[in-house]
């Protein structure tokens, strides 16, 4: 049976309708438009939302985990508790992330999120829960000068047999890449990934303004949490960061937590991509969503105080939610709503070749929904049609 939204505000997110009407069935958009213009089945069933704003499904490209659980265990009890912890933040789509581990551990977990992607490609899964898209691969071929918190003695050198063994552990459901491109073999690695369709995106990396180019010349075209584990900009000196921000073929994302980068930076950031280039994650760790303490980012342990999450004095990952991460960007940018929402749905889509079923609203789109307050709080999310998480 149908089911017809009617609301105050829609969102596609590239228009915004007023006194708007959206017709889902079967897991999919039918019709979306003004009230006025948009056919409702007699037989539907019509839910007003009187005064909410109606936005796509949020899309979280960088997520280590969540609600106590880091996506690297693999099993459907953490995967399915850190899903449902994002679905209540809007989430509807994932990349489960992982971090640099031992080589045996990152292949078993690999081949656990693999079978994830697979079910949720199945149409099997939970609707209370966000829906994994592909594995984002952080790691192991990252520059030790820039490695963050990625455990130094467990990073590789770039090899196309060890990338191939990862991608049949996934059973070809990698979507992502993050790879420093200055080390010895990486421009190689990258053409082939990126002839498989996987994002390359250049991060963790200590690369020059050259070595970033001859990266995004053989394929990478987007970049890993901008400005964070990155050689530094310098007015002589611009590195991969004077390539990433000026080049409007790579967009490039952001952790929007008010730590990773300070406001005035991402104002200046989104000054250089725009919202054509820009996306937002959270690179939340297990701890997002619960109480300060000790949790664990892959093999290894990190301290939470507050927002604030650090292993041996160094930031590692974020409690940060993608809601939260919209609305900072109306007050870090001075951003509108409709646009800060735009890059953590099309954008985050486009990136990773979606945009045509996920992060929009449209008439074939995926019925992926969001329902938010006027004050931008999340109220209700809608995964696949089916208005269940609230």
């Amino acid at each position: 049976m149908a089911t017809a939204l009617l609301v105050r505000q829609l969102l596609t997110p590239l228009e915004c309708v007023e006194e708007a009407a959206l017709v889902m069935e079967d897991g999919t958009i039918s019709a979306v438009g003004a009230r006025d213009a948009v056919s409702i089945p007699a037989s539907a069933r019509v839910i007003d939302l009187g005064d909410a704003i109606l936005a796509p499904g949020l899309i979280d490209i960088h997520i280590h985990g969540g609600a106590g659980h880091d996506v690297m265990e693999g099993s459907d009890e953490s995967l399915g508790a850190i899903e449902r912890m994002m679905a209540r933040h809007g989430v509807t789509s994932y990349c489960p992330t992982t971090v640099t581990a031992p080589l045996d551990q990152t292949l078993r977990s690999l081949e656990k999120l693999g079978a994830a992607v697979q079910r949720a490609e199945s149409d099997g899964h939970d609707a209370t829960r966000a829906r994994p898209l592909g594995v984002h691969l952080e790691g192991p071929f990252l520059s030790h000068a820039r490695r963050g918190v990625h455990p130094p003695i467990h990073l590789q050198p770039v090899s196309d047999e060890l990338f191939n063994q990862m991608w049949d552990a996934a059973s070809g459901r990698i979507r992502m890449l993050t790879i420093a491109p200055e080390l010895e073999g990486a421009l190689a690695l990258i053409r082939d990934v990126s002839r498989r369709g996987v994002c390359v995106s250049i991060g963790h990396s200590n690369a020059t303004l050259q070595q970033a180019r001859a990266g995004i010349e053989a394929g990478v075209r987007h970049a890993t949490h901008t400005f964070n584990a990155m050689r530094r900009i310098h007015h002589r000196d611009p590195g991969l960061l004077g390539a990433v921000l000026t080049d409007r073929n790579v967009t490039a994302d952001i952790v929007v937590d008010g730590i990773h980068v300070q406001p005035v930076m991402v104002d200046l950031f989104m000054r250089a991509k725009g919202v054509e280039g820009a996306v937002l994650i959270t690179d939340a760790i297990s701890a997002a969503g619960m109480p300060d303490g000790t949790y664990h980012l892959g093999s290894f342990e990190v301290e939470v105080r507050g927002d604030r999450c650090e292993s041996h004095g160094k930031l590692a990952g974020s409690v940060l939610t993608l809601d939260r991460a919209v609305r900072n960007m109306m007050q870090f940018a001075k951003m509108s709503f409709q646009d800060s929402v735009r890059l953590a749905t099309l954008n985050p889509a486009r990136v990773l070749g979606l945009e045509h079923r996920k992060g929009v609203l449209r008439a074939g789109a995926d019925a992926d929904v969001v329902v938010f307050s006027p004050t931008g709080e999340v109220r209700q999310t809608i995964v696949g049609g089916r208005l269940t998480v609230s």
